[in-house]
């Protein structure tokens, strides 16, 4: 119904596919929220720039993520609070500053009457990417939500969600399937025919393979085909390229998250061969359909795809816990109002 970005390139593939009746472009700083449609669900995927450990760390109070006060602003302003929120960001949330910046988002609606769940999910469960992200699910606390919760943490609730909110004692435990093994590995979905570097420029890319790499690299059988993703690290003081061997694909990140582009060594009929990562790729490991309008300009696509979020991911977030929050709302909002209760005062 309505929606927000700052940045005109991602707002143009945005809206090239999903209309721009309902986009608003600028700054959150300037969003009114008395002038945004009333809903049923707000979703904020803030900057996480400052929570990532590819930046800086500094938490809600720097200036990029600390645009989730301003979000918060904006969801004060609104003429009705919507029934659910959901916040999505880098798994960095949950240690940022000691764990202090989750306790203070967590309080910030806790104080708006709200109930409040975190998760991490893993996109490799659904896609053939690892990112793993941190999803809190906030309903309004006279929504009846018994039906969808555990009595205690499951496993949307590993380890660093644990730790967070160990100090917490009125945390929701959402429950939701765990969903089938993947379909697809990297392999399967990459675009064998795509342009690759020339030697000079590939065998430089190859050079900076680590030596315990490389022994497994040698190890190949010559007839088989694979596909091995990497960034470019700098490790004592030396920069070397980082592969994964389990044919997933690494987080996809963007330039202004702190990271490089994504590369890959390609391996087929014997040989070696290597390049970067295409969008059409980036797209389909962020679970966007074929058909998804990308743009003409490399960075721009692999920019927006590396700021989205993973399409299969927030489905399963849609069908087993949105939708089913959503109908008890509705549902709360058609009941009659109960009689006052009759009191009889005895002396």
């Amino acid at each position: 119904m309505w929606s927000n970005d700052v940045c005109p390139k991602k707002a143009a593939i945005y809206t090239a596919n999903q209309g721009a009746g309902h986009f608003h472009l600028g700054s959150i700083e300037q969003v009114k929220g008395a002038a945004i449609p009333g809903g049923d669900i707000v979703w904020a995927s803030f900057p996480c720039q400052d929570l990532s450990l590819a930046g800086k760390m500094g938490g809600l109070a720097a200036s990029r993520s600390g645009l989730f006060w301003q979000w918060l602003r904006v969801l004060d302003e609104m003429p009705a609070k919507p029934a659910v929120i959901a916040l999505e960001n880098v798994v960095g949330l949950l240690s940022a500053n000691g764990g202090a910046d989750f306790h203070l988002l967590y309080e910030a609606l806790r104080a708006r009457s709200y109930k409040v769940g975190p998760m991490l999910l893993d996109a490799r469960l659904w896609v053939p990417q690892s990112r793993p992200r941190v999803f809190i699910v906030a309903a309004r606390e006279d929504i009846d939500t018994t039906a969808l919760e555990d009595n205690g943490p499951n496993w949307l609730h590993p380890d660093p969600v644990r730790k967070a909110i160990a100090p917490l004692d009125d945390i929701v435990f959402w429950s939701m399937p765990r969903p089938n093994k993947r379909p697809k590995a990297l392999s399967d979905i990459i675009e064998w025919d795509a342009p690759v570097f020339d030697k000079t420029r590939a065998d430089t890319l190859l050079s900076l393979v680590a030596p315990k790499h490389q022994e497994l690299l040698d190890k190949l059988p010559r007839h088989q085909r694979a596909v091995f993703p990497g960034y470019r690290r700098t490790r004592n003081g030396k920069q070397v390229l980082e592969l994964r061997f389990d044919d997933l694909s690494g987080c996809l990140r963007t330039a202004e998250g702190g990271s490089s582009c994504q590369f890959l060594l390609l391996h087929e009929n014997g040989e070696w061969t290597a390049r970067k990562i295409t969008t059409r790729e980036a797209a389909r490991i962020m679970g966007a359909p074929e058909r998804y309008r990308l743009s003409t300009s490399y960075n721009e696509s692999y920019n927006a795809m590396g700021d989205a979020v993973v399409v299969p991911v927030v489905k399963h977030l849609v069908d087993h816990l949105f939708i089913p929050l959503c109908t008890a709302a509705n549902h709360h909002a058609l009941q009659p109002a109960k009689p006052a209760p009759r009191v009889r005062l005895i002396a």
